[in-house]
C-alpha cells in the first residue's frame, strides 16, 4: 500500500532525496566476473570447482578492499573537501562515536572558544539517549551526520536488509531530533562492503571518510595524535577525531583539540562543517 501524503511528507523530512547509484570499479568488475562464471558453467559444467574457487577469491578480495577505509574501489568516497572549499582555505574537523554526555559538551565549548565549526557523526542509539546534546550541537552551528544506529562490530558483514534497517533507523532518529536529515554517512571503523553504496543512494546519503586521523581512541600520548593530524596539514583536509573516551579511559580529544585548532589558526585555515564546505 502506498504511503499517505502525510507519511510521505514525514519521510521526506527525515530522509534526503534518493540519488542514482554508480557502482565502484571493483563492484563493476565483480559483476562482470560473475556473469563470466555463469557462462563458463553453462559451457562446461566440469569447470565448477575452478569457477567456485575463483568466485570465493573474488569475494575475499572485495572483503579486503572493504577493510581499506580510504579506498574508492567500492564506490564514491569523499577523502577531501571540494576544490571550492580548498580555495577558501577551509578544513573539516569531524567527530565520530558521540554524543558523549560529558565529553561532547566540553568539545563544543572548545570549538566555540576558537570560532570553529565541525561535523559530528553520531551513533543513533547514543543520540536517542542524549537528544538534548544533539540539539545543542546544532544550536552551536555544527552539523549532525550518520554513523549508524548501533555502531556494530559486525557492520561490515551486514547484508542489504540489515544495512537499510541500521542506517535508516539512525537517519530517522537523527533527523527527528534535529529536523534535518543527515547528508553524509561514515561506516563504523571505516569498514564497508559492496552492498553499502546502493543503500546509501536510496537514503540520499554520501559516503565520507578522512584525509587523516589521529587514532585518538587507542593512543595514550596526545602529542602523537596531534602530529598525525597536523602532518602536512593543508586546506581541503578532512580530519577525524572522536568525542568519547579512549580505550584507556582518557579524554584525549580534550587535550588534542585546542592544540589542533591553534595550528589551524596559525596556518590561516578555517574549520567548517561538511555541509558548509559544500556551498
Amino acid at each position: 500500500m502506498a504511503d499517505s501524503p502525510r507519511k510521505a511528507a514525514q519521510k521526506d523530512h527525515l530522509f534526503g532525496p534518493a540519488r542514482s547509484w554508480r557502482p565502484g570499479i571493483a563492484v563493476r568488475l565483480s559483476i562482470l566476473f560473475h556473469l563470466a562464471a555463469v557462462i563458463a558453467l553453462l559451457a562446461r559444467q566440469a569447470w565448477w570447482p575452478w569457477v567456485v574457487t575463483a568466485l570465493v577469491a573474488n569475494h575475499l578480495t572485495l572483503g579486503l578492499i572493504g577493510m581499506w577505509p580510504r579506498s574508492r574501489l567500492l564506490g564514491d568516497n569523499m577523502l577531501r573537501l571540494p576544490d571550492a572549499a580548498t580555495r577558501r582555505g577551509e578544513i573539516a574537523v569531524t567527530f565520530d562515536d558521540g554524543p558523549h554526555p560529558e565529553i561532547t559538551p566540553k568539545v563544543l565549548d572548545i570549538l566555540d572558544r576558537y570560532g570553529a565549526k565541525a561535523s559530528f557523526f553520531c551513533v543513533g542509539e547514543k543520540a536517542a539517549a542524549h537528544p538534548d546534546i544533539v540539539r545543542e550541537i546544532v544550536r552551536h552551528g555544527h552539523a549532525i551526520e550518520n554513523h549508524s544506529m548501533r555502531h556494530s562490530g559486525f557492520f561490515g558483514f551486514f547484508g542489504p536488509a540489515a544495512l537499510r534497517r541500521d542506517i535508516g533507523a539512525a537517519q530517522s532518529v537523527l533527523g527527528g531530533i534535529t529536523g534535518r536529515p543527515p547528508h553524509f554517512f561514515r561506516a563504523p571503523m571505516g569498514i564497508r562492503n559492496p552492498m553499502l553504496d546502493p543503500v546509501m543512494a536510496r537514503l540520499g546519503l554520501h559516503y565520507v571518510t578522512w584525509t587523516r586521523r589521529g587514532f585518538d581512541t587507542i593512543a595514550r600520548d596526545p602529542a602523537v595524535v596531534l602530529e598525525r593530524l597536523s602532518d602536512c596539514l593543508a586546506a581541503g583536509d578532512i580530519l577525524l577525531l572522536h568525542d568519547r573516551l579512549s580505550v584507556h579511559g582518557e579524554p584525549i580529544v580534550l587535550t588534542v583539540l585546542p592544540a589542533l585548532l591553534e595550528k589551524l589558526s596559525a596556518a590561516g585555515l578555517k574549520p567548517v562543517s561538511l555541509t558548509m564546505a559544500m556551498r
